[in-house]
């Protein structure tokens, strides 16, 4: 499928340089003089590596259908993570390298697997933007220490360390930020 500098928005998948890449961020730009273009960040679904390129206006791009599913992830093993499709209970099991935070996979969690709709290939698996984790080991606070911002490491349930606040106690639930793996808050569930 051929579209144009034109339709280009966030979210698209396209086939540059022999790759897919998602649009994650793009400008339209019209300068007083010379031609118009489009600025774009682009990250590639195979490498995961954010690119910048620009495309001069009405340049023709190369689109790839994608479909994003409704998975639930169960267990990972020697033959990699495993998922069950959340419609149909088909199984499929991914890659490490194509999922954008694995060390925050739980089992039962949801996730949203993009898949190349005409190859009927996955591409990527996405978690929610945050999680909410149960902290299995952490130091405790040393009394007295307020020190603004400090924090100190903590292991999650899926082994995973994160940087918490001192107050933060091992047993609690906290929410992290899947992008960043960045401490948001205290769960209230």
């Amino acid at each position: 499928m051929a579209s144009s500098t034109a339709d280009i928005r966030n979210g698209m998948c396209i086939q540059f340089n022999h790759d897919l890449f998602q649009i994650i961020e793009f400008l339209h730009v019209k300068p007083g003089k010379g031609a118009a273009f489009v600025r774009t960040k682009m990250r590639s679904l195979t490498t995961g590596r954010v690119l910048e390129h620009t495309f001069p206006s009405g340049a023709k791009l190369d689109d790839v259908r994608i479909e994003n599913r409704n998975y639930q992830y169960l267990y990972n093993d020697a033959e990699g993570y495993h998922f069950m499709n959340m419609d149909d209970y088909n199984q499929i099991a991914l890659q490490k390298e194509l999922i954008n935070a694995p060390q925050f996979l739980k089992e039962g969690m949801d996730v949203t697997i993009l898949f190349h709709a005409d190859e009927e290939r996955p591409l990527s698996c996405e978690l929610p933007t945050t999680v909410a984790l149960k902290i299995t080991y952490s130091e405790p606070g040393i009394k007295g220490n307020t020190a603004t911002n400090a924090t100190k490491p903590a292991t999650l349930e899926t082994g995973a360390e994160v940087r918490v606040p001192l107050f933060i106690e091992e047993g609690e639930t906290i929410v992290v930020e899947t992008a960043t793996g960045a401490y948001r808050e205290r769960s209230k569930g």
